[in-house]
């Protein structure tokens, strides 16, 4: 069955179709595609893979048409929610104050 693979960098893309066997897992696709031999710094130790936008774990059975992807690891820190939270009240209150 046919299933695409796909991982995308800062400045480029690569989706892989590659055909596999009933009952193959998201881990099987993925190294069966060839892209871990493309791109060097993914680990699949590391690096979360999905179906159409949904984690998934790599012992996962991909049914004919998927499309996994490898995603790669935030960077940066998340806002805080508290401080982001207040900043908008803030803005909100200045705004109906100049009304």
């Amino acid at each position: 069955m046919k299933v695409s693979v796909a991982y995308a960098e800062a400045k480029r893309q690569i989706v892989a179709e590659t055909e596999v066997a009933e009952g193959a897992s998201v881990e099987q696709a993925i190294r069966q595609s060839g892209i871990l031999k493309k791109c060097a710094e993914i680990d699949l130790t590391k690096n979360k893979a999905g179906v159409y936008g949904k984690v998934v774990p790599l012992d996962q059975v991909v049914k004919e048409g998927d499309r996994i992807e490898i995603y790669r690891p935030a960077v940066g820190k998340p806002p805080k929610k508290g401080a982001a939270a207040a900043k908008g009240a803030e803005a909100a209150e200045d705004s109906d104050e100049e009304s």
